[in-house]
């Protein structure tokens, strides 16, 4: 299949791995951190760490956004479906993710809420429209890659006039997340060598955004796409950067992405949404205009003030290494809970359910699971 074989053959794919061998310095380490969980799981599933020479390591960050949300937002979410008996409806990553007392969405249809899994945005409209005598509640969520498509469900409900649709906004923003976690490097955090940009994300954003990560930081991104050729090609980009001593942002994904990104995309987020404040993420805190609400002009569709609520602080699952993982800390493996009481079946953190999440990668992947350079 076009643009699918041709970044999975064999033969480029040796030839990758001996000219990182032939260049990488082995007096020195490189560690390149993967935001996006689509390249995590490239990694395991084609056993790409375990073409890299000893001294390249492949560091996981955040993955997903269903790995970083809160379990506020979580208990949020239930809090409206008990309070208010409105219908919840969000995708299927989130059923399974547990909130405070382990409580997962999942969890609480069975105890008679009704909660749905849908599968696009037009689920939720069709849904609204079936049902008008149901207050409908869509529960979204995603990095940029997924916030248009809620903005036209927002305008499109609005068109329509539909008043029984409403959207809790869980939708948040890749670059102050990697400002955070370039933030807490040093000595007491993680320590990177470069940066693998994200490839959908940045199909919508470009690769402007990602130009505080050299200037600020002094660390070269490569963005990258999903296959595992464009892994292997992305780290040779960043070696050669380290090697000569340049920090900027290289576009591997070129066939994807450009220096300014989807601008219609990004008119109809800046049409429908606002910047909030502050924002919480599993793992990493509040972080400052980290996520995005629904605007002044669409208040009459935001769920957050329709449906008011009271969430108590919530704290994670005690053992569970989730925010650890999540900036790049730690490995699943170094998890006391991963593999045994923590499986797929039976997940202590995001990062387990959700299908981009790392830990979840190490357990789908576990033949091609390296040993944890820090153990």
């Amino acid at each position: 299949m076009k643009y699918i074989d041709e970044f999975r053959d064999q033969r480029l794919a040796r030839q990758l791995a001996a000219a990182i061998a032939a260049e990488v310095d082995p007096a020195r380490q490189y560690r390149l951190m993967e935001f996006c969980g689509g390249h995590t799981h490239a990694i395991f599933r084609y056993g790409v760490q375990q073409l890299m020479p000893p001294n390249l390591r492949f560091v996981h960050g955040p993955g997903c956004p269903v790995c970083v949300l809160p379990m506020a937002r979580l208990d949020q979410a239930m809090a409206m479906t008990r309070e208010h008996g409105v219908t919840l409806c969000t995708y299927g990553d989130l059923m399974r993710v547990p909130a405070s007392g382990r409580q997962t969405l999942l969890k609480a249809k069975a105890a008679g809420a009704d909660v749905r899994m849908i599968y696009s945005t037009q689920d939720v409209l069709r849904i609204a429209r079936d049902e008008p005598e149901r207050q409908v509640v869509f529960m979204a969520i995603g990095f940029e890659t997924t916030t248009p498509p809620t903005a036209v469900a927002i305008l499109q409900a609005r068109a329509e006039g539909l008043k029984n649709l409403s959207f809790l906004c869980n939708h948040v923003l890749t670059p102050p997340a990697l400002r955070a976690i370039l933030s807490l490097a040093g000595p007491d955090g993680v320590r990177l060598d470069g940066i693998l940009g994200p490839s959908h994300v940045s199909t919508v954003i470009g690769t402007r955004p990602y130009e505080f990560v050299p200037n600020q930081f002094g660390i070269p991104v490569v963005i990258a796409g999903f296959e595992p050729l464009d892994v292997m090609q992305s780290a040779l980009m960043l070696v050669r950067q380290i090697n000569d001593g340049r920090r900027e942002v290289e576009n591997q994904y070129s066939r994807a992405v450009g220096e300014v990104g989807n601008t219609r995309a990004l008119e109809l987020m800046a049409r429908v949404f606002v910047t909030r404040p502050s924002f919480e993420w599993r793992g990493l805190g509040f972080l400052p205009e980290s996520a995005l609400a629904l605007a002044d002009d669409y208040a009459d569709l935001d769920a957050e003030r329709r449906f008011p609520v009271r969430v108590e602080t919530s704290h994670e699952i005690k053992g569970c290494e989730c925010p650890a993982i999540l900036r790049g800390l730690k490995e699943p493996t170094e998890c006391k809970l991963f593999g045994t009481v923590c499986t797929p079946d039976n997940p202590m953190g995001a990062c387990m359910v959700s299908s981009e999440g790392a830990c979840a990668a190490y357990w789908s992947h576990r033949t091609h699971m390296p040993s944890s350079g820090r153990n």
